[in-house]
This record gives structure tokens, C-alpha cells and sequence, in this order.
């Protein structure tokens, strides 16, 4: 099981790494860190388990979160009455186009591997386009739009060695263009 003590924290090198693409068939041991993501995800999101364990809720966790350097990522991302927006396991994650027009937070954003809080807009393409595999090496393409979208960006990033406050602007951190969407 994972917990926060296998969630590597802001500074390690792994966070700043682009992460090496993955190839089919996964070995046991990559179908096992998918499933132990997902896993953290849905444990996160649940009270009683969560303060157990302490751990923070998250929507999504990347592989090299927990210091392993493959593209895969798992996404959760809970509605209203305990209804799923998305859940998957994203591996070889590609977004093949993306709207103009850009989407954010009003609270920002925050990540399991960043301890600390960072004010400011965190500004993402609204709607993307996305294409990943599965476990099994099937090929999926959804469109997602607002907060869905924002998160599969959040969790491509880490794929790339990018942290979310890389695109907070250093001078006006609430800075955003008139049309931007700023989601409540």
C-alpha cells in the first residue's frame, strides 16, 4: 500500500526528470504500481482510511511521484454522490489538441509531492483532447474539458519534470487574459 512516506517531496531530482515511455506487454510490476496508485487514490479520497493512514486526498498521482521514472499516471476524480467523473490509469498519456482558450482554479492548485502552499492561477488549456493506453496496451481517446482536463494537465506535467507553480506567473501570481474560465 502506498502512503505519504513513499511520496517522493519537492526537490528530489525524479519530480524534475522527463519520464521514459512504456512498452507493451507492462511487466507484473508495472500492472502492480498502477493498481497501488489507484489504489492510494481511492483511500485518499476516504475519510475513515485517509486519517487512518494520513494521507492527503489526491485526484491523481504520476509514477515518478513515487520515485519511479515511467509515463504512467492514475487519475480519480470523484462527483457528486459518490459519482466518478474519471478514473483510469494513463500510461504513455498524449494530448493531441487543446482549446485556446484557458481554464484555472480559483483556489489554485496543490500537489501530493509539494508540501507547501503556492497562491496564484495555474493557468491550463480548458478543453484537451487526450489519448493514453491501458493497462493491457488499448488505445483510448476522450475529449475533457474544465476540471477533468486540468488535472490529466497537472499529471502530464509530472511526466515532463514539471511542478504546477512553474506556470504560476512570478510577478502577478492572479494574473489570467479576460476569457480566461476561473472555476470555482
Amino acid at each position: 500500500m502506498i502512503t505519504m512516506h513513499d511520496i517522493i517531496r519537492d526537490g528530489n531530482p525524479t519530480l524534475r526528470a522527463r519520464a521514459q515511455e512504456l512498452t507493451f506487454p507492462l511487466s507484473d510490476e508495472e500492472k502492480e504500481l498502477a493498481h497501488q496508485m489507484m489504489e492510494f487514490l481511492e483511500n485518499s479520497q476516504d475519510p475513515e482510511i485517509a486519517k487512518k493512514y494520513r494521507l492527503r486526498a489526491g485526484v491523481g498521482l504520476a509514477a515518478p511521484q513515487v520515485n519511479v521514472s515511467k509515463r504512467m499516471t492514475a487519475v480519480l476524480i470523484p462527483g457528486p454522490d459518490d459519482e466518478i467523473i474519471f478514473k483510469h490509469v494513463l500510461v504513455n498519456p498524449t494530448i493531441i489538441s487543446e482549446s485556446v482558450r484557458l481554464a484555472g482554479l480559483a483556489e489554485g492548485e496543490g500537489c501530493l509531492s509539494v508540501d507547501r502552499d503556492i497562491p496564484g492561477y495555474v493557468l491550463r488549456h480548458q478543453r484537451i483532447k487526450l489519448r493514453w493506453f491501458d493497462l493491457e496496451g488499448n488505445e483510448h481517446v476522450e475529449r475533457l474539458r474544465d476540471y477533468p482536463a486540468i488535472v490529466c494537465q497537472h499529471e502530464i506535467d509530472h511526466l515532463n519534470g514539471i511542478l504546477f507553480y512553474d506556470h504560476i506567473n512570478k510577478k502577478d501570481p492572479f494574473a489570467a487574459p479576460d476569457d480566461a474560465v476561473i472555476l470555482g
